[in-house]
């Protein structure tokens, strides 16, 4: 009997920001460490989420942060210290009293709180903001506004509840303003691994989640990234996208289109129709232009939404019926069949039969054109593994 191994959720990087808000904020207004906060998912969903640690920086101020937990589907930031800073002020009248200590050098979002209290006159001024390691949108497209510090709208309204929760135990509700400055010590760092800085992110990591948690083999974090890169490309004034899956297709398919803008360039890894689909949202794309080496060109061609090698043995088994009748040529048709991979069957496909690869490029359009409705105009490109084109449906 095969047993399977249950797969561990975690939380987002939205979700440790507002537990460590929570955490700073506590230990302000009742001079005591939490080791663990509750904090309440956008799904209504709650978990228990440990403090890394706690220093009280004054009377009226203090930090907490959390090491980010992925689960089961880690990525960039996985064990990564998400932190927040605390600083709570008496109210007078709608502004932050004149001793706040504020770094006017950092972008602000301010925000009400209705949680609680639909009564806005019973709730206090929430201000966030971005510190270090937290990136600041440089552009449009985004469901932040340029100038304003990476955090969506999802961790935004976690924070928000998490502050308010701790107000509301204490009493404090419309007695205090509370600024929240969410700072990612190794953020700039992290940054560089990730695609941030084509999104307009720059000088560090965005604080997202949808839900605040983290669903094992979601890919929810790729397909974000997929979505803001055509949010981006749309708000630019793009109508033509060009699909890649890596950086070294990028590079190709950049130099293959030197004019085109490089917001342009979406590397969509293994998500060939999660991309298409949002391109679809985005409702003004009209072109697509796919770029690919032929391992990833021989799935799309057989129609696989996630063109992950896991598919492998099936791959081989199809691209050699394709031979089979495209050459009737048993020697190339077995060669191909004990091919460890489709790069290496393109080493005896490439350049003796150029009918294979037109066949596989015409295939990935009919594939993309299914996934999109039919919506785009699709080109696709194949490249060999030194960049050259060997096919191109234009």
């Amino acid at each position: 009997m095969t047993s399977h191994k249950k797969l561990k959720r975690g939380f987002t990087t939205g979700a440790a920001a507002a537990a460590a808000a929570k955490a700073a904020l506590f230990f302000l207004l009742a001079d005591q460490e939490k080791k663990a906060v509750t904090i309440r998912f956008l799904t209504n969903e709650t978990i228990l989420i440990p403090i890394h640690k706690t220093e009280k920086k004054s009377q009226s101020k203090a930090e907490a942060v959390v090491i980010k937990d992925a689960g089961d589907d880690p990525d960039v930031t996985h064990k990564a210290e998400i932190g927040a800073r605390v600083s709570i002020f008496p109210l007078k009248g709608d502004s932050v009293d004149d001793h706040c200590d504020v770094n006017t050098d950092l972008p602000v979002m301010t925000g009400r709180i209705l949680f609680f209290n639909d009564d806005d006159n019973h709730n206090p001024d929430i201000i966030i903001k971005g510190g270090r390691g937290v990136g600041m949108v440089t552009k449009p497209g985004l469901e932040v506004a340029c100038g304003q510090p990476a955090i969506n709208p999802g961790p935004q309204k976690m924070i928000l509840e998490a502050v308010n929760d701790v107000l509301d135990f204490f009493g404090q509700m419309g007695k205090i303003k509370v600024e929240v400055e969410i700072f990612v010590p190794k953020g700039e760092e992290l940054a560089k691994k990730t695609l941030n800085f084509r999104l307009g992110i720059e000088g560090g990591i965005s604080i997202l989640g949808t839900t605040g948690i983290v669903k094992p083999m979601s890919h929810e974090a790729y397909i974000a990234t997929i979505k803001y890169g055509i949010s981006v490309a749309k708000a630019m004034g793009s109508d033509t996208l060009v699909f890649t899956t890596g950086r070294r297709s990028e590079r190709f398919a950049m130099g293959l289109f030197p004019d085109f803008r490089e917001d342009s360039f979406i590397q969509i890894g293994d998500f060939f129709r999660a991309s298409l689909n949002e391109a679809e949202a985005a409702e003004t794309i009209k072109n697509i232009i796919i770029t690919v080496f032929f391992g990833k060109a021989v799935k799309m061609a057989m129609g696989f939404p996630h063109t992950h090698a896991a598919k492998s043995e099936l791959t081989m088994k199809k691209l050699a019926l394709w031979t089979e009748n495209l050459t009737k040529d048993k020697i190339i048709v077995e060669k191909v069949l004990q091919s460890n991979s489709a790069r290496h069957a393109f080493t005896y496909i490439y350049p003796d039969y150029p009918d294979i690869i037109s066949f596989v490029g015409k295939k990935i359009i009919e594939s993309a054109d299914k996934f999109s409705h039919s919506k785009f105009n699709i080109r696709a490109v194949i490249f060999d593994f030194n960049g050259n084109v060997v096919f191109d449906s234009i």
